[in-house]
């Protein structure tokens, strides 16, 4: 029985994984989407390590460093965000130009 609901977190974690994977392919309007599901993937790949970790028989400290890179990512991306919009008004990807300083 636990094994069955191990495998069940293992294949939920990689289905929310794809789901994330899907929606930041497809939504390409507003930054502040694309960040979060980014944000989305990286909690299902902090899911699938930590069920992985403890299935194992491993120490989750390696989780605490997983999170902790995860943090940073966010709050670079939130920075970016905001200087977008500090720079430009909006978080539209078409109001900007890449060739721009």
């Amino acid at each position: 029985m636990l094994m069955a609901n191990m495998f069940l977190m293992f294949y939920l974690s990689m289905i929310m994984f794809l789901f994330g994977c899907m929606v930041f392919v497809s939504n390409r309007k507003h930054l502040l989407s694309t960040l979060l599901s980014l944000e989305y993937m990286v909690l299902s790949l902090f899911i699938f390590l930590f069920f992985y970790l403890n299935f194992m028989n491993y120490e989750t400290y390696f989780s605490m460093f997983f999170l902790t890179f995860c943090v940073c990512e966010g709050v670079l991306g939130l920075s970016i965000l905001v200087s977008m919009i500090r720079t430009h008004g909006n978080d539209y990807f078409q109001s900007f130009s890449i060739l721009q300083c």
